[in-house]
């Protein structure tokens, strides 16, 4: 099974595990974080990936990391790439 199976994008789990329970719009979050309203909507879709400017804030105001919302990121988009790139004709250095 692909790692891409198992990859959810950091805005889906702002949406679902922090926003929706709070019952505050991305809009209400952006606002709060002081950034465009555009930005954490787009996370929020999946449009775009989320920065380190966006996870300190994310960390500062929901009181959790900013390795956090980075790693979320960082398993998102290996699992992306691990599908779309064909490494299968790299041998291994041990085998070279």
């Amino acid at each position: 099974m692909s790692l891409l199976a198992f990859a959810i994008h950091p805005g889906e789990i702002l949406e679902e595990e922090f926003l929706k329970p709070l019952e505050m719009s991305a809009g209400a979050l952006a606002k709060r974080l002081d950034v465009p309203r555009t930005r954490i909507e787009r996370i929020v879709k999946g449009e775009t990936a989320l920065t380190a400017d966006t996870a300190l804030r994310l960390s500062a105001f929901f009181g959790n990391t900013p390795e956090f919302w980075l790693n979320l990121q960082r398993a998102y988009d290996l699992a992306k790439a691990s599908k779309a790139v064909d490494i299968s004709h790299i041998e291994p250095l041990a085998a070279a």
